[in-house]
């Protein structure tokens, strides 16, 4: 607008943009001073880094949960699940800005002075509170994205001890049962062995027997006690063969479930690769000091808008907008009484009249009137005829009435 004294310098694109972010009025704005322009536009760029933020913490964390697992320090990249953090990245850092936006435009301007009464505070303490939990939401990815270095060689290590401390439970696990299935076929091979040893004793006693004098009674008895070990011998064998296959058996399987568990080993200590343990070792390796400054920091940059809403001087833009705001309730036929009565609880309330309700009303309540009116004056005419009738008529009115009253009768 062109003025003998100030001139509206004309808006941006980027500053038509941030001016919508932060939910400013671009008709006023477009109308009120430089100033008010810049603070708006300052307001909504707020509000966009903070959208922006919000999208690359989301689809930071997301990469994170979803990650393929593996060591912390040879991380595997996968283009699927970029993707979809994309995806979400872009979603969450939506709905952030959205919800700043709701936030920003729905906070007052106050009392229109720099001071924040605590009446101003008390009111801004459910924005406040949401501002807080956006600002702890987005500090903790960027947090564990800044210290991600330190973070891999913290977590491969605990990915080592946990690794270690899993292949030590599975020894300890297979050596046992593989130790007793060991006992059973030494116990059982020992058996066999000794009966084995003994015929191979009385074998040599025959054979010395027989060579020294002919076979007699002695060397006969000792034939016959060879032949009988012998045939426990190979009894024990036929008794205990199974078992002892079967325990073989059973130690090659120990064996091969050992190597599956001690594989899969790799696969237990990467499950530590998750958001939470990050975040974890980020206070660990970061300190309270430090990543408490980082969350207050985010927490400035979250709440500043609000505060700055509250702390904004009564400008131009304002007063515009009051007048804009009272020539449409004006034109909409809306009349305010501010703090026309108190309540029960000594609040004071305004009075809200609809001007244009209140004539339609009117006009219905005249309206019923006139037609009540009619109404009265057709039944008054309506009998003035019927006098004139019966005046001339009676005794035809008379008949009339009496068989109306026939047929009354016999129904």
């Amino acid at each position: 607008m062109k003025r003998d004294f100030y001139t509206t310098p004309a808006s941006t694109p980027l500053m038509r943009i941030l001016w919508s972010a932060s939910g400013g009025d671009r008709y006023i704005l477009e109308r009120a001073t430089y100033s008010d322009q810049i603070k708006y536009m300052c307001l909504g760029g707020i509000i966009v880094a903070t959208g922006l933020m919000a999208a690359l913490a989301g689809g930071y964390a997301f990469y994170t949960i979803f990650e393929p697992r593996g060591s912390a320090i040879e991380s595997q990249f996968s283009w699927s699940t970029t993707i979809i953090s994309i995806f979400f990245g872009c979603f969450w850092g939506l709905m952030i800005f959205n919800l700043d936006r709701f936030i920003v435009s729905s906070t007052g301007k106050g009392d229109g002075t720099e001071a924040i009464t605590w009446d101003e505070f008390k009111g801004a303490i459910p924005r406040l509170v949401l501002g807080a939990i956006i600002a702890l939401t987005i500090s903790k990815p960027v947090e564990i994205r800044m210290f991600k270095t330190e973070i891999d060689v913290e977590l491969h290590n605990a990915q080592m001890e946990k690794q270690k401390e899993y292949l030590g439970s599975i020894d300890k696990i297979y050596a046992d049962r593989i130790e007793s299935e060991k006992k059973k076929i030494a116990k059982w091979n020992d058996e066999i062995q000794q009966k084995n040893n003994r015929a191979v004793q009385l074998e040599n006693q025959y054979i010395e027997e027989a060579r020294i004098v002919t076979v007699g009674p002695r060397a006969r008895a000792v034939k016959e006690q060879w032949d009988r070990a012998k045939a426990e011998e190979e009894q024990l064998k036929s008794k205990y063969d199974p078992f002892i296959k079967e325990g073989y058996e059973n130690l090659k399987k120990f064996e091969s479930q050992k190597q599956k568990d001690i594989e899969s080993g790799e696969v237990v200590s990467a499950g530590l690769d998750g958001l939470l343990e990050r975040i974890k070792l980020s206070h660990k390796i970061a300190g309270t000091v430090i990543s408490l400054f980082i969350t207050l920091l985010f927490m400035a940059i979250e709440m500043t808008p609000i505060f700055f809403k509250l702390m904004l001087v009564k400008s131009p833009y304002d007063f515009l907008k009051e007048n804009v705001e009272e020539l449409m309730k004006a034109e909409q036929g809306i009349h305010i009484e501010y703090n026309y009565h108190k309540d029960k609880e000594g609040q004071e309330r305004d009075l809200v009249t609809h001007l244009h309700k209140e004539k339609l009303l009117v006009e219905k309540k005249s309206l019923q009137k006139v037609q009540e009116e009619l109404t009265e004056y057709a039944i008054s005419k309506y009998k003035e005829e019927m006098k004139k009738k019966i005046d001339a008529n009676p005794e035809s009115f008379i008949k009339v009435q009496e068989n109306n009253n026939r047929h009354s009768n016999e129904s």
